[in-house]
């Protein structure tokens, strides 16, 4: 079974509108796959390569989105006007075991690995020039790392795997056994350090779409990751404290070209990607090239729209606010979660996140919410779901920084303030700081509002603390009594294929 190993670059989104990059797409030639040899050789293969990585990732989206919010508070038991998704549903109800495993395979991520590992190995040896394989290369660490860091928070020990595989020579090789979760936090932390060593001092902001990993990027992810080892890994203060200055670096350089966009729509408006100030790095979708579909049951189909309405009145019916929307409505938000986030001042982030969806026939009854976050451009008579999809935005970088400063004992009302005064204008309440339970309280409430959609609130409630998690999910089914954990199960066949592997403690 040996054979050579061929770097998987994904169809290759030369779609992948990465005008950002360094170089320019009409300068690579499209191919479906990328050789060593060829790689070795040839800029331009070796360019594929590179932007491979970056169409693979959006491969993963739904994945991350899913991975980070729906086994949250979210979409707990909601309303919704079709069928049930079942495998959401088992995720919000934690209606997970070792027989009934979400994410087989460890979520397909090993062919995110395998081909970072290939990018890392191999790009040092191609003919781009030096600082272009630089760039490249510290824009790839900062991508593993934050991959390896999802799978940590996801299963724990996972099989760390930096080195990519180029033979087999029989099945025994492709076991690997998982790795404790302090090793595979060591390996994150050097990706981290190697990123930045790589990319250098100068946090450079693009004036171009931010569908690149960038000096920032890795920044605000050791943010998260040591808030996160400083809370659940014994790092403590220490931890907390260099977490605070990776996000204060950040968010010095608080300008024109990084800030929270004034009017909240503007950050997912596919019309205004150049230069979105809030916007560190996203994953980028594309008019007549990839679309982002995986939110289709968050929407509604185009009969059900025109007997629903956003009021509750017989108007304006769904369908003629818009006309060309065509999926599904198989989650939802139950009444208590929508009456949290309606009630009250006017939030513009739930304006522009969701709308209510009525029955337009007496008495109105409340039917579902539409996910209007995402909802792109009209082309024609087409609906074209081109809004990229944020994973990190300067409104993380306060509200991390926030969370940093509340557990090493420290005032986040600037941070919080900065948040509730873009959400609800100068009449907003300001918070006044009275100990670190109601910092994280309100800190988790504004991540709450902010993120809906974006896979924000699982980890969110995870980074801040078991008892947060408890406080927040409905017990019925997640409660220190229950059987759900906060881990994820391998599948038996998983267990069969590699006897080296055991099962998630608790499993």
């Amino acid at each position: 079974m040996k054979y050579n190993k061929i770097f998987i670059t994904g169809a290759l989104l030369l779609t992948l509108g990465v005008q950002s990059c360094t170089k320019k797409l009409d300068e690579v030639v499209p191919q479906s796959s990328i050789s060593k040899d060829q790689a070795l050789k040839d800029p331009n293969a070796a360019r594929t390569l590179y932007y491979g990585v970056y169409g693979l990732l959006r491969n993963y989206n739904n994945t991350i989105y899913q991975l980070g919010e729906m086994r949250s508070d979210i979409w707990v038991d909601g309303l919704f006007t079709e069928s049930v998704d079942g495998g959401a549903q088992d995720l919000y109800r934690h209606n997970i075991s070792g027989l009934n495993v979400p994410f087989t395979n460890w979520a397909g991520f090993y062919n995110l690995i395998y081909n970072f590992n290939n990018v890392i190995r191999i790009m040092p040896q191609t003919p781009l020039p030096d600082a272009e394989k630089t760039k490249i290369l510290a824009e790839v660490y900062g991508l593993r790392a934050y991959v390896y860091y999802s799978m940590l928070r996801t299963w724990g020990a996972v099989p760390l795997n930096t080195e990519p595989v180029e033979t087999l020579n029989n099945t025994a090789e492709t076991y690997k056994p998982r790795t404790g979760a302090d090793s595979i936090m060591i390996q994150v932390k050097a990706d981290i350090a190697k990123s930045l060593e790589l990319f250098g001092s100068v946090n450079t902001i693009s004036s171009d779409k931010r569908v690149v990993w960038s000096r920032l990027a890795t920044q605000v992810l050791k943010g998260d990751v040591f808030v996160w080892s400083g809370t659940h890994m014994g790092g403590g203060n220490t931890d907390m404290t260099t977490a605070k200055a990776a996000l204060q670096e950040v968010a010095n350089l608080q300008g024109a070209n990084l800030d929270l966009q004034a009017n909240y729509a503007d950050i997912f408006d596919p019309t205004k990607k150049v230069n979105n100030k809030e916007i560190i790095f996203a994953i980028n979708y594309e008019l007549q090239q990839a679309q982002m579909g995986f939110f289709g049951n968050f929407m509604v189909n185009s009969i059900q729209a025109n007997t629903l309405s956003f009021a509750q009145a017989a108007t304006p019916t769904v369908s003629s606010v818009y006309p060309y929307v065509n999926g599904a409505n198989r989650v939802g938000m139950n009444q208590t979660m929508i009456s949290r986030l309606t009630a009250g001042t006017a939030d513009q982030r739930i304006s522009n996140t969701f709308r209510v969806m009525y029955s337009n026939a007496s008495p109105f009854a409340v039917r579902g919410v539409m996910l209007t976050k995402f909802i792109g451009t009209t082309a024609g008579t087409s609906q074209v779901y081109n809004s990229d999809y944020p994973i990190y935005r300067y409104a993380d970088v306060l509200l991390l920084l926030a969370e940093a400063k509340a557990k090493l004992g420290e005032d986040p009302t600037t941070e919080i303030n900065a948040i509730r005064r873009r959400a609800y204008g100068a009449g907003f309440t300001p918070f006044v700081n009275s100990g670190q339970t109601a910092s994280m309280n309100a800190i988790l409430d504004e991540y709450l509002r902010e993120f809906v959609g974006e896979g924000k609130r699982w980890w969110a409630l995870r980074r801040a603390g078991d008892a947060y998690v408890y406080a927040n999910l409905n017990p019925t089914y997640f409660n220190p009594a229950s059987t759900a954990k906060f881990l994820l199960p391998l599948s038996l066949s998983m267990l069969n294929a590699d006897p080296l592997l055991v099962q998630t403690k608790g499993y």
